[in-house]
């Protein structure tokens, strides 16, 4: 999986920031497509920017209904059906992003000519398929925010080939069988569990897309064990209180979370517009004093998971 930050700034745009959206390219070889994770003003110009095409956006989730992560999305869902495409899109979102949808197209005279699915959620799996999990954590936000967790499923282990034929099993098609961890009986009577032939699964990677929030409970459980952690770092750390009040979190906080919560890499973003790029230096320095695998993003940083 690759991620892609088309925004990175909090509430306002900049010269070098947009507003918030996050890509995930999903790569694989089975089941191809893009999931945006929320859609600031100018998401659209910004994809235009890159080899990322929107008519390949099959999901998109919305953290919470504040403008930095939402404007962009009437005009990105009206743009893609003007271009012809005809893929099916479905969006996710806190209660009232249906109404947002419908009343915009509407009152704009916009339709979509691709079919378009809107889907309020709430605490827990939000989508899930034979190859990923998405799952939605309530955060501490002065409107209702979540943060996802996208987890692929365990890979099967490998099949140890060259124990199977020393035991005297043919090469043949009982090894699909046995790879997908069967038994079978072999001719000659015997019974053969394909999980004695089998190494141990390999874990699918996970990910914690965080919305805005100050510390809260849940932050932990969404970001438990990942590989990568996608936080906020609003403020720095001596205007703490200040960030907190308004449902945000200082670099210390994020840093501190990824720590407990055992992350891999951990990933800041949304980053107050009082910051040119020294203050930003200043932020991220901040984050590796707690947590010393954390990056900063840039608008346009792509993160391979």
């Amino acid at each position: 999986m690759e991620l892609i930050f088309l925004g990175t700034s909090a509430g306002v745009p900049t010269r070098s920031r947009n507003v918030t959206a996050m890509l995930l390219d999903l790569q694989h070889p089975t089941r191809a497509g893009y999931w945006l994770f929320d859609c600031g003003e100018g998401t659209q110009h910004q994809l235009l920017r890159t080899a990322y095409h929107p008519g390949k956006l099959d999901k998109i989730f919305i953290t919470h209904l504040h403008g930095d992560h939402l404007f962009g999305l009437p005009g990105l869902l009206c743009s893609r059906s003007m271009a012809g495409n005809m893929n099916a899109l479905t969006i996710y979102g806190p209660a009232g992003i249906g109404e947002f949808v419908e009343t915009t197209l509407r009152l704009s005279g916009s339709w979509t000519d691709y079919p378009l699915e809107v889907v309020e959620i709430s605490e827990g799996v939000v989508f899930e398929d034979d190859l990923y999990i998405v799952t939605a954590h309530l955060l501490n936000h002065p409107v209702e925010c979540y943060g996802y967790r996208v987890e692929e499923h365990d890979k099967p282990g490998t099949l140890d080939a060259a124990a199977l034929i020393a035991d005297g099993v043919k090469p043949g098609p009982l090894f699909q069988l046995l790879k997908q961890g069967e038994t079978v009986t072999l001719q000659d009577g015997r019974i053969v569990n394909g999980r004695d032939y089998l190494s141990a699964p390999q874990p699918g990677k996970k990910i914690a897309l965080f919305g805005d929030t100050a510390p809260c409970p849940a932050a932990l459980i969404l970001a438990q064990n990942v590989d990568i952690m996608v936080h906020e770092a609003t403020l720095e750390s001596a205007m703490e209180e200040k960030a907190n009040s308004r449902g945000h979190s200082s670099t210390r906080q994020a840093a501190q979370l990824a720590h407990e919560a055992n992350v891999g890499r951990l990933i800041v973003t949304h980053v107050s517009s009082r910051y040119d790029a020294e203050g930003c230096a200043m932020l991220l320095a901040e984050c590796r004093n707690v947590f010393p695998a954390c990056e900063l993003a840039e608008d346009f940083t792509q993160v391979s998971v």
